[in-house]
């Protein structure tokens, strides 16, 4: 039983949505309104149709007033169609509204005076304007006091006829009450529904409102907070580089002084060199920091050069192979067209591989590391690949999403046992978008991963070999 009653109210769903244009209705109350109007103007007709029936039973002949008032209850089945071709609302309302005036005012002149049955829905009509023509409330109440004069002058100069005894009006008045109660309690069902709505959209309007407000004082807070980052930043860049500048400096030339040194103050040697190679270390994670947060805020920029494929290969393996060796690993590199010339930023290609080669070297241990370089040639352009394998610990798949992202680390045991800032891979990414490539990898765990760098291998600028920064972040969040 539930299913057919779905069923029909469906059916008859779309039987009241074809009379309605799409270009008839704006917003979901006037839409809601139009399928009002069209149910009652369907199905109203049915209710006032036993009114008529009874009429032609008890009237002693079919005359004029009878027809008109039957045709006058059928009419309202045209308004639907007339909205349906003429697409305005409007127009079917007002046309409604005094049909229904006439038409009551009409049978009452007739059939009982101001006893008549049909006098109730003289009432309605003016509820029905002031429904559908809310925008219009006086030129309503002008009409309906003007309908009301009308009917009161046309008595007084013709008087009222006696077509119908009273009494045998007094079951239709009932039928008359019984279907104006019927179409008005539909109309306020659909009213209080409307009232529901609007008190529901003003609510969500003033929840909007309040986060909207909470969403500004987030947007002013994290505002002030970037002012203040890229202060702390700014003033980080002096105070950690100018010293350990002179760290690396002065271990630099202590490392000169200590060469030829005797057997036995060799130890003071690799002292110096420690604190050379701390130093250097520092510099390199604050370079880090600072690089990702102009990268972050737009502020790096990519500066081109041409140079050899091989003299970069050979710059990073040399740089790279105390990094690799350390863990007691070997280092090999295939480097295949050393004699092309690439056009981009050395840089920043220099800085990607020698992270990736850190982090192969820091997580492996007695294994082997590879450098694999070589040129994708196309049509019209040209690829630079650089692919650094390690036979390493591996990452667990868990952690493959969050690689990329500043600050975070495979897991909390990684941090304990190898150290680092988590800032590297997010970096060397960034990096790489921002010469026009990319970072892919794949990884087992315990038995090693491969990173696979990309980025063409000449970049075309126009005027000044400079090009502003892309936002490599979304990038990497894309």
């Amino acid at each position: 039983m539930r299913e057919r009653a779905m069923a029909d109210q469906q059916i008859i769903d779309r039987i009241v949505t074809w009379f309605i244009p799409e270009d008839a209705v704006r917003g979901r109350t006037e839409w809601g309104m139009a399928r009002t109007f069209v149910f009652t103007h369907l199905f109203g007709p049915l209710i006032a149709q036993p009114m008529s029936l009874y009429l032609i039973l008890v009237s002693p002949r079919v005359d004029a007033p009878l027809l008109v008032m039957v045709l006058g209850i059928c009419s309202f089945w045209t308004l639907p169609f007339l909205l349906r071709a003429t697409g305005s609302m409007k127009l079917v309302a007002f046309m409604s509204f005094q049909g229904l005036a006439a038409t009551s005012l009409f049978g009452a002149f007739n059939y009982g005076g101001f006893s008549s049955p049909f006098l109730p829905w003289f009432v309605v009509s003016l509820l029905l304007g002031l429904f559908y023509l809310s925008k219009s409330v006086a030129a309503v109440l002008g009409l309906f006091a003007l309908d009301i004069a009308v009917f009161l002058g046309l008595i007084a100069w013709a008087g009222l006829p006696d077509r119908i005894p009273i009494e045998d009006l007094r079951v239709i008045g009932w039928l008359s009450i019984t279907s104006a109660t019927i179409y008005m309690t539909w109309m306020a069902l659909y009213y209080s529904r409307i009232i529901g709505l609007r008190s529901e959209l003003e609510m969500e309007i003033e929840r909007q409102r309040d986060t909207s407000i909470e969403l500004e004082k987030a947007r002013a807070v994290a505002e002030e907070t970037g002012q203040a980052r890229a202060r702390f930043f700014a003033k980080m860049s002096h105070e950690l580089r100018t010293p350990l500048n002179a760290i690396i400096g002065y271990s630099d030339i202590l490392l000169e002084d200590c060469e030829g040194d005797a057997p036995e103050h060799q130890q003071r040697a690799r002292d110096v060199s420690r604190i050379n190679a701390a130093g250097r270390h520092l510099l390199s994670l604050v370079a880090d920091v600072l690089d990702a947060n102009r990268i972050e805020n737009d502020m790096m920029s990519v500066e081109t050069t041409e140079f050899r494929l091989g003299q970069l290969c050979d710059e990073v393996v040399a740089t790279a192979l105390p990094m690799v060796e350390k863990n007691g690993n070997t280092f090999s590199f295939v480097c295949q067209s050393r004699d092309h010339m690439l056009r981009t930023d050395a840089r920043k290609l220099r800085q990607i591989l020698l992270n990736l080669l850190s982090n192969a070297g820091k997580f492996t241990e007695g294994g082997s590391v590879k450098l694999e370089m070589f040129i994708e040639f196309h049509a019209h352009d040209e690829d630079l690949h650089a692919i650094v394998t390690d036979t390493g610990i591996g990452i667990q798949p868990e952690a493959m999403s969050r690689l990329f992202t500043d600050f975070e680390q495979a897991d909390v045991s990684t941090f304990n046992r190898y150290g680092g800032t988590g800032i590297g891979l997010a970096l060397s990414r960034k990096l790489a978008i921002l010469l026009g490539g990319d970072i892919k990898v794949s990884s087992r765990p315990g038995q090693g991963s491969r990173f696979a760098v990309s980025a063409p291998a000449r970049i075309h600028l126009d005027g000044d070999d400079r090009v502003a920064a892309v936002d490599a972040d979304a990038q990497v969040a894309a």
